[in-house]
């Protein structure tokens, strides 16, 4: 942040100007050790945020959809769990799950993009506003094509197609006993109990 005095008018005033982080930048600051690797830190439209803790309902519905996904569609796609993506300039997030093109190195050689993700996924359960109104804008504005929140608290997925802006035009809710499928993998259909549990 840069701190700007403005003596345009007659009295003195600050002004605050954030500063926007590249990708480039975050990285840098992991490699020379400002934010130590793994740390639960991710870069949003170029604000570095600490991430929420997770709690054990959260954790184990992440545990439960990878193994589902996992034994489900991984033969021949990917299943990355709190992994890196990089959407542009400005934003490195972590969703907590990401399905992926398949890719032999399991993308050693830089972390995916909007164009390798079928799907993204983020459990919200204290952060279910946040993914709401900060990281679906950020996923829409990407391109990724389809996205998901697995709503704790109201028992539910909210599936998010169709990109455009930074909004989706397809909003769908999902709840027990109904399946889903997801729109770049038609021939796959998931149970909402299976993820739900």
């Amino acid at each position: 942040m840069v701190l700007q005095l403005d003596r345009s008018s007659p009295q003195e005033s600050f002004q605050l100007e954030r500063k926007r982080f590249t990708v480039a930048e975050f990285r840098a600051m992991v490699e020379t050790g400002i934010l130590q690797e793994g740390s639960p830190y991710e870069l949003l439209n170029g604000e570095i945020v600490h991430m929420a803790s997770i709690g054990s309902k959260h954790a184990a519905k992440v545990s439960r959809i990878n193994a589902h996904l996992s034994k489900t569609i991984a033969e021949a796609h990917i299943v990355a769990v709190q992994n890196p993506i990089e959407l542009g300039t400005y934003s490195q997030p972590e969703p907590d799950i990401a399905l992926l093109r398949w890719q032999d190195d399991f993308y050693e050689s830089g972390h995916p993009e909007a164009k390798d993700i079928y799907l993204l996924i983020e459990v919200s359960d204290t952060t279910l506003e946040y993914d709401r109104t900060t990281k679906l804008p950020i996923y829409a504005e990407s391109g990724v094509s389809e996205f998901w929140i697995v709503n704790i608290p109201d028992h539910q997925i909210e599936v998010y197609r169709n990109p455009s802006g930074k909004i989706y035009q397809s909003i769908q809710t999902f709840t027990q006993g109904q399946t889903l499928t997801i729109e770049l993998l038609p021939e796959v259909t998931i149970d909402v109990d299976d993820i739900l549990g």
